[in-house]
């Protein structure tokens, strides 16, 4: 499964597919005079400025699919004409995506993946071969060497 840094979030009226691909994260620097995780440090930060919550979800709106003109209306309704707080998270979601990849989306196939709740040398773990015999240390053992 290949990684697209989209994401669907409730959006206005409904739910929406949001996508900052290269081309609209530079049209994104060009209208916030600043690269995309420099508006995104701003975002997160407290340092924004009203166009960069605009910019990112109309473009994330584009992105994903949207008809630019009904983006740019969504944006006036929904964005423009409310107080910028209410899309604060909204577009620090969709730039953290374009960035740094959706949360949501896995990374290659689930089975292949080693089970993360266990460390890679436990018995437990997979590791292709068969499993240990090998007894485990009781647990206040291994409570003392981890207090130590």
């Amino acid at each position: 499964m290949s990684r697209d840094a989209s994401t669907t979030q409730a959006f206005a009226d409904g739910d929406y597919r949001f996508r900052l691909a290269w081309g609209e994260l530079e049209e994104l620097q060009e209208a916030c005079d600043a690269g995309p995780y420099v508006v995104l440090d701003r975002l997160v930060t407290g340092r924004w400025r009203v166009g960069d919550i605009a910019n990112v979800i109309r473009l994330g709106l584009i992105g994903g699919g949207l008809e630019p003109i009904k983006a740019l209306k969504l944006v006036r309704s929904y964005v423009q004409s409310r107080p910028p707080l209410e899309s604060l998270v909204l577009a620090q979601l969709v730039l953290g995506a374009a960035v740094a990849g959706a949360p949501e989306e896995e990374i290659g196939k689930k089975s292949e993946a080693p089970d993360q709740s266990e460390p890679p040398n436990s018995p437990t773990a997979s590791s292709g071969s068969e499993p240990s015999t090998a007894t485990e240390p009781s647990s206040a053992s291994a409570r003392s060497k981890s207090d130590a």
